[in-house]
């Protein structure tokens, strides 16, 4: 083998975690941004709902290819190329809209463009990536990479509130450019690991068989409803703490969507720690329920500070479901391989696309952003019903 890549496995667990990092920044950097694009270039709350639902939109026609394209161009090379483009999505967010004068939406599209189509190659590669490292512990490693998109989250919220209060909020095109230079470092990272794939460790199942498992399908359930439930809630935290709870946006940023990733990151790692121990069947089932309560609290909440409690809630609830499926999926179907990983990547990104979507058109119809959050409740009671049926299906 090439020099290059003896640097040890722990460095390909180090990268991963830098991936799910730049993972948080593609999708928790913008949301911070919304209502400095609202007041810079006037753009209305559909315009802004639709941003995100193309961000999400174009990460499940990325998921949608992979199951089939990945296996052609290798991880070394996709993973490398998701965060060339994460990088250049992001730095284009300041870019770009300045390109069209009198009309910024088309920019903003093309930076979207850009970072969702790494963060959708991301999403596909970096779980296989882990789940085909030789290191023991595969639940307790999935839900520890994946707690690192919380942290991810957090530090996008601290480090750039903290970068807007000291440089001021006109200076946003700044902070872009400083967090596109995440992938584009990490970029360089990935081509100096080792890489297995999941096709050397298992004979790998033809779509056609995994598409005759029924287990299969109710994890692609069970995807789409963490996916939704998360992100109904985490692309609007910031919005709804500064709108709907009227509290100044660094109190709403740093009590709403930071304390989500806070409380989901918690979650992902106390799940490390319990694996082996507690059901995963339980653990998820508890989740969903939670997760209904924290939604209800949000929007039901006589007060700011139990409306933004309602946010960090929602964020311990999903912590748990989203690497709580994979790893669950990997044992269950070990011949899934990497298309299995893409298509179910594909179901989360569908419900991560839906679930803010359906909370954003809700919202515009009614007038309220509350309405559309209490609609959200119905993503974790589906899932709810998801694991009845897992459990039905198999039982412990």
């Amino acid at each position: 083998m090439n020099n290059h890549r003896a640097l040890g496995y722990g460095h390909t667990l180090r990268a991963s975690y830098l991936g799910y990092v730049t993972q948080a920044v593609v999708n928790n950097l913008p949301p911070l941004l919304f209502l400095t694009f609202q007041s810079e270039y006037g753009i209305s709350l559909e315009h802004i709902t639709l941003l995100i639902t193309f961000n999400f939109g174009i990460q499940l026609a990325v998921d949608m290819l992979s199951a089939v394209l990945i296996g052609r161009i290798g991880y070394r090379r996709g993973v490398v190329a998701a965060h060339i483009l994460a990088a250049l999505g992001i730095a284009g967010v300041a870019v770009f809209p300045d390109l069209w004068p009198g009309n910024a939406y088309p920019g903003f599209l093309l930076a979207v463009l850009f970072y969702a189509l790494g963060g959708g190659l991301i999403e596909v590669l970096i779980s296989p990536i882990v789940e085909a490292c030789p290191t023991d512990g595969k639940e307790a490693a999935m839900s520890l990479l994946h707690s690192f998109y919380c942290w991810g989250h957090m530090a996008v919220v601290l480090l750039s509130t903290l970068f807007l209060a000291a440089a001021g909020r006109e200076n946003w095109r700044g902070l872009c450019i400083l967090w596109a230079l995440l992938p584009l470092g990490n970029a360089v990272y990935f081509l100096n690991v080792p890489i297995r794939t999941l096709e050397e460790s298992h004979e790998p199942m033809s779509l056609g068989r995994l598409f005759r498992q029924k287990l299969f399908w109710v994890f692609m359930l069970l995807m789409v409803c963490s996916g939704a439930s998360e992100q109904a809630m985490s692309q609007w935290a910031s919005l709804f703490a500064e709108v709907g709870l009227s509290v100044e946006k660094a109190v709403g940023d740093l009590a709403g969507p930071c304390m989500f990733a806070a409380l989901m990151g918690t979650a992902r790692v106390l799940s490390a720690r319990l694996s082996g121990r507690v059901s995963m069947k339980n653990m998820m089932l508890g989740s969903g329920i939670l997760c209904i309560f924290s939604y209800l609290l949000a929007v039901y909440a006589p007060s700011p500070v139990l409306g933004l409690a309602g946010c960090g809630i929602c964020g311990f609830s999903v912590g748990v479901l989203w690497p709580g499926t994979f790893s669950l999926a990997s044992k269950s179907l070990p011949g899934g391989g990497t298309a299995m990983f893409a298509l179910l990547a594909l179901a989360g990104d569908l419900g991560c696309s839906f679930g803010p979507t359906a909370v954003g058109f809700a919202a515009a119809e009614s007038g309220m952003l509350k309405s559309g959050l209490l609609m959200a409740v119905l993503f974790p009671a589906a899932l709810c019903i998801g694991v009845l049926l897992w459990r039905r299906m198999r039982p412990e």
